[in-house]
């Protein structure tokens, strides 16, 4: 055999086990991400799965939940075990949500339309992105999944008015405002695949997101040209004033602006750190979830954003102090893979992992899930020190 059929029979293998992959049913939900990988192009799984510059944040959102240790209670009776809680007023079957994430019909053709319908079955809060593939409407007749919007604003502020009071009119719940986004972060693989994207529905006739990338990505071009740097804690007035629903803010990362938040009357906040896809070395968000806990005293929720793959991530959250916790990309990884089914798939595998978490830590409600149940670095560094 020579080399060039050696390479044909080599490539052969690798494509058929490259397709038993992908037939094959995922065990956690991180597998679904070599799965997304093998199903996107390599632009687009790039765009979904990259983080910014060095990427250091994006390690450590994952690696940061790692550190943190469970303190199970036992003898405990846990033959029942109650997932379900309140966020926001809403009932849902736990405390899981769908970050807003951008775009997904780059995953899967039917988009936001097929994550909305598997959030409803799942009984859990969807945030749809400003930036959805699917437009407003769409994605409100799709479904009765509670629906959250997520917000950014122009430097045409009448535009995100006008999204403000389509997502009203079409019974949205509650705004997020994402408030660290004054420029967009710098993502390199972006920049080198020259990510190109479509003009988004949402905005046709209002603006073009149609953008020359010459020099590297049209998304970041898109931002560069739209974004309004100037928007400020003043403005959490003017937006409180277009709209009557509970407006959230979202990329909180430290003490001192969860006391802002809560001087401008913020309905909760959502400590994140934008999938560290802004700011790289910014802290891991479960880093710093208690310090804007402890800061906001139970005045108003906050839920929690970053790096969560497993339900015992879940549980660390909670016990930390959020109220829910967000899941952005696996989702769409879920969807790039096997699409509805797939985002159901996800969410019942981190449901099913809290309720197993729950019932070997002995905690047969969420309510039941305390501080004293989990074990920081810094909670062992001051036992050392004892």
């Amino acid at each position: 055999m020579n080399l060039k059929d050696e390479k044909s029979v080599y490539l052969d293998e690798v494509e058929f086990k490259d397709a038993n992959y992908m037939e094959a049913e995922p065990v956690n939900v991180s597998e679904f991400q070599e799965l997304a990988r093998l199903a996107l192009p390599k632009m687009f799984y790039d765009y979904y799965a990259g983080g910014a510059e060095d990427q250091h944040t994006l390690e450590e959102n994952v690696k940061a939940f790692q550190r943190i240790f469970i303190r199970p209670r036992v003898l405990i009776d846990v033959s029942r075990i109650d997932t379900s809680t309140t966020i926001m007023g809403y009932n849902t079957s736990a405390p899981i949500m769908i970050a807003p994430t951008a775009r997904h019909k780059l995953a899967h053709p039917e988009g936001e339309v097929a994550t909305a319908r598997a959030s409803a079955t799942a009984n859990v809060i969807l945030v749809l992105s400003f930036n959805s593939t699917c437009t407003v409407e769409e994605v409100a007749s799709s479904c009765n999944a509670v629906r959250f919007f997520q917000l950014y604003v122009f430097k045409r502020r009448e535009i995100s008015a006008f999204m403000v009071q389509r997502a009203e009119r079409n019974g949205f719940k509650a705004i997020i405002l994402t408030v660290d986004t004054p420029r967009r972060g710098r993502k390199e693989a972006d920049i080198k695949n020259k990510m190109v994207v479509p003009q988004l529905k949402n905005f046709e006739g209002l603006i073009s997101t149609e953008v020359g990338a010459e020099k590297g990505s049209n998304v970041q071009a898109f931002a560069s040209g739209v974004l309004d740097a100037s928007l400020c804690w003043k403005d959490i007035g003017w937006l409180k004033s277009i709209t009557s629903l509970p407006v959230l803010i979202k990329g909180v990362l430290t003490r001192e602006d969860a006391l802002r938040a809560l001087e401008v009357g913020v309905a909760g906040i959502i400590v994140s750190n934008h999938g560290a896809r802004q700011l790289d070395y910014s802290p891991a968000t479960i880093n710093v979830l208690e310090e804007v806990v402890v800061a906001v005293q139970g005045k108003i929720p906050v839920l929690f954003d970053g790096g969560v793959r497993r339900g015992t991530d879940i549980f660390k959250a909670l016990a930390l102090g959020a109220q829910a916790v967000m899941i952005g990309r696996p989702v769409i990884y879920g969807l790039a893979a096997k699409g509805e089914h797939g985002v159901s798939r996800v969410i019942n595998m981190l449901k099913d992992e809290l309720e197993l978490t729950m019932a070997l830590s002995g905690c047969c409600t969420v309510k039941d899930i305390s501080r004293s149940h989990v074990s920081t670095e810094i909670d062992r560094l001051h036992y050392c020190r004892l």
